[in-house]
């Protein structure tokens, strides 16, 4: 591994901090958290302006081609930004979805003139993109959904429903994988759509979480009309788009979220316990230790996949070996921060709890992640796949039609 920058990647990331300090308030001891909740529709203004800030500046889609407003960069220039962008507070982006998801899919799929149409207005925040593939009976298996199209003239007309959505209360647009022949077994005979959100036949309930956030939807399709010119891949072909667009969610699931280490080391220095300052109990230093090693161990990693940017390679599994030890570890640390506060683990204002109860909220919220981006089970049998060589899992449902298989 290679840890240090190249000069280009040096004086890039010069530019990242100078446009970060002359635009946002850098992280400090008192301040580690955005003050505005991501679920909160006040975001919304600011995430925009932020966007714009970083559109102007040249700092939106650093690896995209030039035409569609990047800078036709190497892979490794948005992870320096990335590491740039975490020590400042900034609004929590409403627009991860459809830049790492949504629009990357539709610049490989779309036509020249729907490219032009959709992805500056992405780049510049002025447009949301949510992604619709999960449903009540086709989560980790999306191959298994049932939401149809059926072909009508020009249009498509969608029925069925969607869940777990992120942002498509506030979202534009959005990108829809659907059934389209169920005669084929469930991996064949889907088709991929991108559609407005606004469009007339769709009802977008908010899922309220145990956090008291609703960052999530339920999305009900009732005779939706979509024009055969929205349809993104082949007809039949919508599993080798969702696959692609699967791929570009892999690339962010393992990103570090709080609370981590340093979190729970700060809360550590500040707590006196009955027998004195919890960073002198012998329990505690060894917790500590403990999540130190593990978060060296991610930083390591995700060196590995710095590396196999900088030299333009394509990295490996690392994201899903981060995903699954990130998501754990970020749930055992707010459970022992919280457990740690003791009754004041209970409060979850801000305003009234040490580091703006940032351990309490991550306690509710944690467990989403484990599934979000691919549940443990899916990325351990990858691994177990793709890295150590094992056999894969047997399908009995490989060449069965998908009206059949609730008959087995």
């Amino acid at each position: 591994m290679d840890f240090s920058d190249t000069p280009e990647e040096a004086a890039f990331r010069a530019e990242v901090r100078a446009f970060l300090e002359a635009n946002a308030e850098p992280k400090s001891e008192t301040r580690t958290v955005y003050p505005v909740s991501y679920g909160s529709l006040d975001m919304l203004p600011l995430a925009r302006e932020w966007q714009r800030k970083k559109a102007e500046a040249g700092l939106v889609g650093l690896s995209w081609p030039k035409q569609y407003g990047g800078r036709a960069l190497p892979q490794i220039y948005q992870v320096i930004f990335d590491q740039e962008q975490s020590n400042y507070l900034v609004p929590h982006s409403v627009f991860d979805i459809g830049l790492g998801m949504c629009i990357p899919t539709m610049m490989t799929f779309a036509t020249e003139e729907q490219k032009t149409r959709f992805v500056g207005p992405a780049v510049r925040g002025e447009e949301i993109w949510c992604q619709l593939f999960s449903e009540p009976a086709a989560g980790s298996d999306v191959a298994a959904l049932q939401t149809r199209s059926v072909k009508d003239g020009d249009d498509w007309v969608i029925n069925g429903q969607k869940i777990w959505t992120s942002g498509a209360h506030f979202s534009d647009w959005g990108v829809l994988v659907t059934r389209s022949d169920p005669s084929l077994p469930k991996h064949k005979g889907l088709t991929f759509f991108f559609l407005n959100m606004k469009s007339p036949g769709i009802t977008i309930k908010p899922i309220r979480q145990i956090s008291d956030s609703s960052n999530f939807n339920e999305v009900f399709f009732t005779d939706v009309r979509i024009p055969d010119a929205q349809r993104l891949g082949a007809v039949g072909d919508g599993w080798k788009v969702a696959v692609a667009t699967l791929m570009n969610e892999r690339l962010a699931v393992g990103e570090s979220r709080e609370p981590n280490f340093a979190d729970l080391f700060r809360l550590c220095r500040q707590l006196e316990l009955e027998d004195g300052p919890a960073l002198r109990n012998a329990l505690i230093r060894d917790k500590l230790a403990d999540w130190y090693v593990q978060q060296q161990g991610m930083r390591f990693t995700r060196f590995r996949t710095m590396t196999a940017l900088s030299r333009g390679q394509t990295p490996g599994p690392e994201s899903s070996m981060l995903k699954i030890v990130n998501a754990n570890k970020r749930q055992a640390i707010a459970r022992f921060g919280s457990e740690l506060l003791e009754m004041t683990g209970s409060l979850v204002d801000p305003g009234l709890s040490p580091l703006k109860a940032v351990m309490q909220q991550a306690l509710l919220d944690a467990p989403g992640t484990r599934i979000g981006g691919g549940t443990e089970e899916i990325l351990r049998t990858v691994i177990a796949e793709r890295v150590l060589g094992m056999p894969a899992e047997i399908r009995v449902d490989k060449d069965i039609p998908f009206k059949d298989l609730a008959k087995q």
